[in-house]
């Protein structure tokens, strides 16, 4: 009998440790705090690049819009991304897990993006970009078929 003490004794130690354990990982895991706002350096730095590549490359935006010279995305990409941050961030609150913001930052980002190739597209046309009517000597052509035989 003496030996079933000394072995459930010897046991017990080692079966509540396990216990202990665990509830020491699952107390750690309930404080855990996930937070995804604000993003990091990196995460902002990969978000500017993506942008210059989507204003710059070939893509379906461009296609409508036309692609920006890729030193001026650049620029035009870090003020999209500081814009948006700056909105998202003033709507922030500690109490928040910052998934509404970091949608609110998307849409920044998407919406000012937007912005830019539309203006820039509407004011090609009247400075940049001849109109489709103009002749290389800046004479204006009819687009009239022409009748040949008067």
């Amino acid at each position: 009998m003496a030996e079933t003490e000394s072995t459930t004794a010897a046991t017990e130690p080692y079966q509540t440790q396990p216990q202990e354990r665990l509830d020491d990982i699952a107390a750690k895991i309930n404080n855990l705090a996930l937070r995804i706002w604000p993003p990091s350096q990196r995460t902002r730095d990969a978000v500017i690049q993506r942008l210059v590549e989507t204003l710059s490359s070939q893509s379906a935006l461009s296609k409508r819009y036309g692609s920006i010279p890729e030193a001026e995305a650049s620029s035009v990409a870090n003020s999209i991304e500081e814009e948006a941050f700056s909105v998202a961030g003033a709507a922030f609150s500690p109490d928040d897990d910052g998934i509404a913001i970091l949608q609110m930052y998307s849409k920044e980002i998407s919406k000012r993006m937007l912005d830019t190739v539309k203006s820039r597209a509407s004011a090609a046309p009247a400075s940049d970009a001849p109109s489709g009517t103009e002749a290389p000597n800046d004479k204006e052509i009819s687009l009239s078929p022409v009748n040949e035989e008067a």
